[in-house]
């Protein structure tokens, strides 16, 4: 499955979208999207600058805007830096979509501090310094979405993934808690929970967990980066302006 770049409605021109992580997977299947869609994107990477810049131009070929960010979203100060850069560029910010994440799994008896703390940096903290630096701009506009990145394990929980399942619970009460925050302006603020996306970093799994990851979901079969970004896209369009503090599952039944 991919995505119809040529047919897809531009239902986003004129709007600047921030996507973290996006030079890969999840991530970059939703940057594809909303450029899909006439949105300015703002690709974010921490580390995989050549991929992130082969996104951005993807995007630029077809015809949109778009261009790579180095930013590392666990670093609150560089969260900051990064919000004014593109407030100074853009104008403005009409979308965040903080997908940014890594996973270093382990038994709970055997986890270490790092893996733990490591995982809450980035893929919780680093949605809360990018909310906590882009809000004020979103309520300025009295308008804007900020979609978070779940998880399935943060819904169900997941033995061996304790500070990933963590960090993904708590993305979905931040998401409430801002939802209820910003609502009065006109903001919304939603949680997508993928199940297990044929991803690099589901790929990296030894084959007997991936054949029982597929057992577990009731369609029988891993899902794929794009029909992340179709939700994300969704959530992120006008269709979706009286939706806020929801948690949408793209799990293929898993949660169920």
């Amino acid at each position: 499955m991919g995505i119809n770049t040529e047919t897809a409605e531009k239902t986003l021109r004129g709007k600047v979208a921030l996507v973290t992580g996006a030079s890969r997977g999840i991530g970059r299947a939703i940057a594809l999207k909303l450029g899909s869609m006439g949105a300015a994107v703002l690709v974010n990477y921490s580390g995989s600058a050549d991929r992130a810049a082969e996104v951005a131009a993807q995007i630029e070929a077809l015809g949109g805007n778009a261009e790579a960010v180095c930013c590392d979203v666990a670093d609150y100060a560089a969260c900051g830096r990064m919000a004014e850069e593109i407030i100074g560029r853009y104008g403005k910010v009409d979308i965040l979509v903080n997908n940014a994440g890594i996973a270093r799994d382990n038994l709970i008896l055997r986890m270490s501090e790092e893996e733990y703390d490591s995982v809450l940096n980035v893929n919780l903290k680093g949605a809360f310094n990018t909310i906590r630096h882009l809000s004020r701009y979103f309520l300025k506009q009295r308008s804007g979405k900020i979609i978070n990145i779940s998880s399935v394990s943060g819904v169900l929980g997941n033995a061996g993934q304790a500070n990933y399942s963590a960090s993904k619970a708590g993305l979905i009460g931040l998401t409430k808690s801002v939802a209820r925050e910003l609502a009065g302006r006109g903001i919304c603020v939603n949680a997508v929970a993928p199940g297990f996306i044929d991803t690099e970093m589901t790929k990296a799994m030894p084959e007997k967990a991936r054949e029982a990851a597929v057992d577990m979901i009731p369609m029988k079969r891993m899902g794929l980066p794009e029909e992340i970004a179709e939700a994300v896209g969704f959530l992120a369009g006008g269709g979706a302006d009286y939706i806020t503090g929801q948690v949408i599952c793209v799990d293929g039944g898993m949660a169920i």
